[in-house]
This record gives C-alpha cells, structure tokens and sequence, in this order.
C-alpha cells in the first residue's frame, strides 16, 4: 500500500508554487461553501472525484476539472487535484490504474485542507 505525503507536507510544497499559490475562492464560491456548508461541499467533491478522477483513464484527463463554477473545482487546481497528471507529478498517484477509495478520500481531505484555510467570515 502506497503511503501518501503527509498533507501539511504537500500544502507546503503547493504553496511555494506560484501557480498553485495564487487560487482564491471569489465572493460567489465562498457564500456558496458557507450556505451549504463544509460536509455538503465535501460530499459533492467525493462525487467529482469519483466521476471524474477515480477512472483508471478518466475522460478528457487533463481537462476534467473546470477552472470555476464551484468551490471543489478551484481547490482542486490549487491542490492539483485536477486530473491525473497532477496526482501523479504532486502526490504520487500513477495514471493507468482506477483510484482506490484510500486515494479518493486522501484527495477529498487535501480539499477540505485547502478549502478550510479559505477566508470564511462568520455570518452573525
């Protein structure tokens, strides 16, 4: 069995990338997160992972994942969660082979890091 990074290890190594560092939830994605709440984001986000990653050659790998339109999709880009590339070059997770639910729910919780470091303003 694989051993994965320690997520505060990768978060650091992502946040030294310029490319990865600089995505931001908008105004939209993060009343979006804090209507619905972190545990039904993170049930759509293990619904996009399964559909969308978690086939061993996933359809249009590489552009799977939209650049906006919701808040898992933004932090998969900022996590490079994004399609099986980047789960191979930054996580180690190899293309060719259907992702095993340890490895989904491994990138569900590096989403959830990244989207519970978002700013999220208490609604009072």
């Amino acid at each position: 069995m694989q051993q994965y990074q320690n997520l505060e290890d990768i978060w650091s190594r992502l946040q030294q990338s310029a490319f990865r560092s600089k995505f931001r939830l908008n105004q939209e994605d993060l009343a979006y997160l804090r209507s619905k709440g972190m545990p039904v984001i993170l049930s759509h986000a293990r619904d996009f992972i399964s559909g969308r990653l978690a086939p061993a050659l996933p359809a249009k790998d590489g552009k799977q994942t939209p650049w906006r339109g919701h808040p898992v999709f933004v932090a998969q880009h900022a996590t490079a969660t994004c399609c099986r590339g980047c789960l191979e070059k930054w996580h180690g997770i190899a293309k060719g082979q259907p992702l095993t639910d340890v490895q989904q729910e491994y990138i569900v919780q590096m989403i959830a890091l990244w989207l519970s470091r978002q700013e999220m303003p208490r609604v009072l």
